[in-house]
C-alpha cells in the first residue's frame, strides 16, 4: 500500500507541472519532490530525479540520467545527459553541464561549460570559463575541505587537476594535463608537463 501511495503522489506532481507547460519525454520516469520548484518553458527528459529542494529556473533543459538535490538552476541553463548537482549548487543564466559531470558546493557563472567527465567540489567559478574533459578539483586533503577560485575568461585543459587552496585568475590557461598546486596570474598560461621521450627504432622483447 505505501509503494502505491507513493506512486500515486509522483502521478500529482507530474500533472501538476505537465499542467504549468512543463515539457517531459516520459513523465513516469522522472522523480519530483513535494518541494520542487520549475519554471517556465522547462523540458525534462526520461529518468531525472529531483531530489529535495531544487529550483529551476526558465528555458532550462534537464537531460536524462541527470540526478538534482538541494540546487538551484538559473535561467536557460543546459544539464546532462548523466549529471550529478549536488547540495549547496548554483548554475548561473546560460551555464553549461554536460555528461558524467559532478557539482557539489560550488557556484557555476553565467555562460560557462563543464561538458564532459569532470568533479567540481568547494569551488567558485565565474563567467565564460571553459572546463576540459576529466579535469578534478582537489578539495579534501584528508582532514578539511579547501576552496577553488575560478575567475572570469580562464580556459582549462583537459585531464587538469587543481589542488585546492588555489585561484585562478582572469583570462588565463591551463595547458592540458597539468596538475596545478600555485595561483595563477592573470593573462598567463600554466602547465605542469614532463618531456616526453622518444626511442628510435624500439624493439619489443619477445615473450
Amino acid at each position: 500500500m505505501k509503494q502505491l501511495s507513493l506512486q500515486k503522489y509522483q502521478d500529482k506532481l507530474r500533472h501538476k507541472f505537465l499542467r504549468n507547460g512543463t515539457k517531459m519525454i516520459g513523465p513516469d520516469t522522472i522523480y519530483f519532490s513535494s518541494d520542487t520548484k520549475i519554471g517556465k518553458n522547462v523540458t525534462i527528459e526520461p529518468f531525472v530525479v529531483f531530489g529535495s529542494n531544487v529550483k529551476i529556473g526558465n528555458n532550462v533543459i534537464i537531460k536524462s540520467f541527470s540526478h538534482l538535490e538541494n540546487c538551484k538552476i538559473e535561467n536557460k541553463v543546459e544539464v546532462g545527459p548523466y549529471a550529478r548537482i549536488r547540495p549547496y549548487t548554483i548554475l548561473k543564466e546560460g551555464s553549461k553541464i554536460g555528461n558524467f559531470v559532478e557539482i557539489k558546493k560550488s557556484t557555476v557563472g553565467k555562460k560557462t561549460k563543464i561538458n564532459h567527465l569532470t568533479y567540481i567540489g568547494d569551488t567558485n567559478i565565474g563567467k565564460n570559463v571553459n572546463v576540459g574533459a576529466g579535469t578534478i578539483t582537489c578539495n579534501y586533503d584528508g582532514v578539511k575541505k579547501n576552496k577553488t577560485k575560478i575567475k572570469d575568461n580562464v580556459f582549462i585543459g583537459s585531464n587538469s587537476s587543481l589542488v585546492a587552496p588555489v585561484t585562478l585568475n582572469q583570462n588565463s590557461i591551463i595547458g592540458a594535463g597539468s596538475v596545478i598546486t600555485k595561483n595563477v596570474k592573470k593573462k598567463s598560461l600554466a602547465l605542469t608537463r614532463s618531456l616526453q621521450t622518444e626511442v628510435k627504432n624500439y624493439k619489443r622483447k619477445n615473450k
